[in-house]
């Protein structure tokens, strides 16, 4: 025990001054935007102090003056509208890409049919078919919907895939061998083998499905952080520009801890073996 205790001192140690050093290099990176506004380096209607954009954080989070946070809706109502999106969105293309993948890693015929379609799709940026999306769909919740999904299926696919058909063949082998039927193989054997390069797929997804929601929230995105900072842009109000892409990268960054954290429970044995 006192050498299990041992070797997890410099790991916490490790640990600990990572975060002292990103601390630091954020205070650095404040001290540095402040430094170059208050030296008038840049117009602030390019890039508005820290303060200011600390003031929008608090006027779209509160009530003031008769005004309801941004365009009536406070700034966790539209991030909140904005994670519903993703959730369902990128939810459904995992949900598509994960029976897209699997079948293309056990039914050879289907990879040769589908993986070709898959690999179009990964190739197009979400504007080029989001225009299309809004003609079947109009412009409400589903065409964002479609795009995210869209825009999430492929990364899913195409790991799940990969890691299926890379199965260890000795442990299908061995399952066969003992009487096992097709589909206790699949479930026994190649899904927990794939499981870690399939939640890398899955990581990847809810990334491109973050990295689109500002294009899907550009037509009536109202509430949403994309469409609030679409809005704001339309007007020169830089400070809600740069809240929203720090509410973007913020909640993004925290989504992939959270599917991280998902990925060292599931495979705990993932870099150690």
């Amino acid at each position: 025990m006192p050498a299990l205790l041992k070797g997890r001192r410099p790991a916490v140690g490790d640990l600990s001054r990572r975060v002292a050093l990103r601390l630091l290099a954020l205070v650095v990176l404040l001290g540095l935007w402040q430094t170059g506004v208050a030296l008038h380096l840049w117009s602030p209607v390019l890039l508005p102090s820290p303060k200011a954009v600390f003031d929008a954080l608090v006027r779209t989070s509160t009530t003031h003056d008769g005004v309801r946070g941004y365009q009536g809706h406070l700034l966790v109502e539209h991030l909140g509208v904005t994670l519903r999106r993703i959730a369902v969105g990128a939810g459904l293309g995992t949900l598509v890409g994960l029976a897209a993948g699997l079948l293309m890693g056990t039914v050879p015929w289907v990879r040769v049919v589908v993986e070709p379609w898959v690999a179009f799709v990964r190739t197009l940026p979400p504007l080029a078919y989001f225009s299309l999306l809004i003609i079947w769909f109009g412009i409400e919740e589903a065409p964002k919907i479609w795009l995210l999904a869209i825009a999430a299926m492929p990364p899913v696919a195409v790991a799940t895939a990969a890691a299926v058909a890379s199965a260890p063949r000795s442990l299908i082998e061995a399952a066969e061998a003992i009487g096992a039927r097709r589909s206790q193989v699949i479930t026994a054997v190649v899904l927990p083998s794939a499981l870690p390069e399939i939640l890398v797929g899955i990581r990847l997804a809810f990334g491109i499905a973050y990295s689109s929601v500002v294009a899907a929230e550009t037509v009536n995105g109202l509430p949403g952080i994309g469409g609030m900072v679409r809005d704001a842009q339309r007007f020169n109000q830089t400070d809600i520009v740069i809240l929203g892409l720090f509410a973007i990268g913020i909640s993004g960054l925290l989504i992939d801890g959270v599917l991280r954290a998902l990925e060292h429970r599931l495979v705990p044995w993932r870099g150690r073996i």
